[in-house]
């Protein structure tokens, strides 16, 4: 009794030392409390004179342990494995990953010896306890648990359809609705997926097995696999989820599907295509909240930043956006709308596919087979009287030219492009058919970006050679001043021992001044207009990875594998 009224001192002193709540406030909970019998922070949580998170961030700092945001942890299925559900329940704690032979375990009353014991003398290990809300735990218990219940070996042998002739597999494939545990398996997948940051998921059928992969961050990697047998059962729940002709094997197909994850809308671009052994699946996962990203969350800053808002912020004109696919260029525009949607402004999309859908703006889908093109959607468009279009992608000469003569016409056009780098953006169009004066006049500026791993917290300091910073172009002065860190090789629970956490675009931005619309105009190669945008202040994006390396984003391995 004595330690718990002390504890309950501790508490309000904590809570009004910071800020959280006044003295008002306190007594007002002190009264519910004894009314109610409940503890003080619970009461403090139900009155919503405090969050639960806050609440919780304040306490794990009094104990000095670490308070962990659950739900936005990569959370270690090996770990999960070794605490049954009926434990994880009991002791309201989750094991989230390893650190070297400790098992680091989130708890919402890290204070319990009880428990600790309990989960060290089952799992075999030392417990590292670190605190989190009592609903993150409860949320991932049932992700975990309830939802992520692996396909037994029995389970798979009924997945054989290797002999199954046309009205078999016909038979198999209506029953995907119902298959328990693939469809457990599917939902485990997909759940476990996003929990890793994972942006796209693949399964890719083999001769022996089918490859589970997950690309986390930029890069691919095998997570687990499935006996072959298993194949059609498979594809036929993925092809029911995301409303797929389940009878045609043998052509492509493309769908949609949308899921709540930890709580969070996440939407899935399906893609099914035949190969030799079997149709292979990519689940393409599109964040909803990423489309709330600022341009300073992407890796838009300083000097790089100005120059785009210097652009973006005139009435008028062509903004490209280049680089291959899985380069951000979509997010960085999506990221660019959202500071120019309000009320005074009419902003048009036309896209394939509407990827996220953004309030207060018009999109519209591509529908080739009604057709309704980029092309055709553009000439309705200019119609309504916008202000902002953006064109998903100009891919033919047609779009390209409406686009370009928008932006001439007192429109804000944006539009992403596939090119090497930002000058080779005017070349194109060329190539393409846009004539030179059209191009020279109505493109504003050009972005390239590529998108590199961040360096985790884990990271580590380090000094490369000499010969080599200058062998890559550092400023010497800058390199001088500058600390150096590179991926820690054993990582840390919350990189999944991969020592990257995140990505940072490297970009570069190519103004059309009056000399490069000369170049323009002459036919001038991209080589020749790249170095007068460099004399004219362009960062190139290794330059801008190389500035990245320096204030420690990420590490010049990572700046060579994304950029030419």
């Amino acid at each position: 009794m004595a330690q718990a009224k002390k504890s309950e001192k501790s508490l309000t002193h904590l809570l009004i030392e910071d800020g959280l709540v006044n003295e008002e406030q306190l007594v007002e909970a002190l009264q519910k409390k004894r009314e109610t019998g409940k503890s003080l922070a619970r009461t403090l949580i139900e009155i919503g004179f405090v969050s639960e998170s806050k609440l919780t961030e304040v306490l794990a700092r009094h104990l000095g342990l670490q308070f962990v945001d659950v739900a936005s942890y990569r959370i270690d299925m090996t770990a999960v494995a070794l605490l049954d559900e009926k434990m994880a329940q009991r002791h309201l704690a989750i094991p989230l990953s390893f650190e070297g032979d400790s098992l680091v375990v989130a708890l919402a009353d890290p204070t319990n010896i009880f428990a600790l014991d309990d989960i060290r003398m089952t799992t075999g290990h030392v417990v590292r306890p670190v605190v989190a809300t009592k609903s993150d735990i409860e949320d991932a218990i049932r992700i975990y648990y309830h939802e992520a219940a692996e396909v037994g070996a029995e389970d798979i042998n009924d997945f054989d359809s290797s002999e199954m002739d046309d009205k078999e597999l016909a038979e198999a494939i209506g029953a995907a609705t119902t298959d328990e545990p693939m469809v457990r398996f599917v939902n485990y997948v997909i759940n476990e997926a996003v929990t890793s940051g994972a942006s796209d998921i693949h399964f890719d059928p083999q001769e022996k097995e089918i490859l589970i992969r997950y690309r986390v961050d930029g890069v691919l990697h095998d997570v687990k696999s499935l006996p072959a047998k298993a194949l059609a059962s498979l594809t036929s729940r993925v092809k029911i989820m995301s409303d797929l002709n389940i009878a045609e094997r043998r052509v492509p197909q493309d769908g949609h599907y949308e899921k709540l994850v930890a709580g969070r809308p996440i939407d899935f671009r399906v893609a099914v295509l035949p190969t030799v052994f079997g149709e292979k699946i990519v689940l393409r996962v599109l964040d909803k909240s990423s489309i709330l990203l600022r341009l300073n969350d992407l890796g838009y800053d300083g000097e790089t930043l100005s120059r785009y808002e210097e652009s973006f912020l005139r009435p008028n004109g062509a903004i490209l956006v280049t680089g291959p696919t899985g380069s951000g260029k979509s997010t960085t525009l999506y990221a660019t709308l959202n500071v120019l949607n309000d009320e005074t402004k009419n902003i048009t999309t036309v896209e394939d596919p509407v990827e996220y859908r953004l309030p207060g703006i018009n999109q519209i889908q591509i529908n080739t087979k009604a057709g309704l093109t980029f092309s055709s959607a553009l000439r309705s468009i200019l119609r309504t009287s916008p202000d902002v279009i953006m064109v998903g992608e100009i891919r033919d000469l047609e779009t390209a030219q409406i686009a370009v003569e928008s932006a001439l016409t007192g429109h804000l056009v944006f539009s992403t492009l596939h090119t090497n780098d930002a000058p080779g953006a005017i070349t194109r169009l060329t190539e393409m058919g846009i004539e030179p004066f059209l191009t020279a006049s109505g493109i504003v500026c050009v972005l390239a970006q590529r998108l590199g791993r961040r360096l985790c917290a884990c990271r580590q300091p380090y000094q490369p050679e000499q010969e080599l910073l200058d062998r890559l172009g550092f400023d010497p002065k800058a390199a001088a001043r500058a600390s150096f860190f590179r991926h820690n090789p054993n990582g840390c629970g919350r990189c999944s021992g991969t020592g990257y956490k995140g990505r940072v675009a490297l970009v570069e931005i190519m103004k059309m001044s009056p000399e490069i619309e000369l170049l323009t105009i002459e036919g001038a190669s991209t080589a020749d207009i790249k170095n007068v945008a460099v004399e004219q202040g362009m960062k190139t994006m290794r330059q801008d990875g190389w500035d990245k390396v320096m204030q420690g984003l990420t590490s010049i391995e990572e700046v060579l594998r994304v950029v030419i």
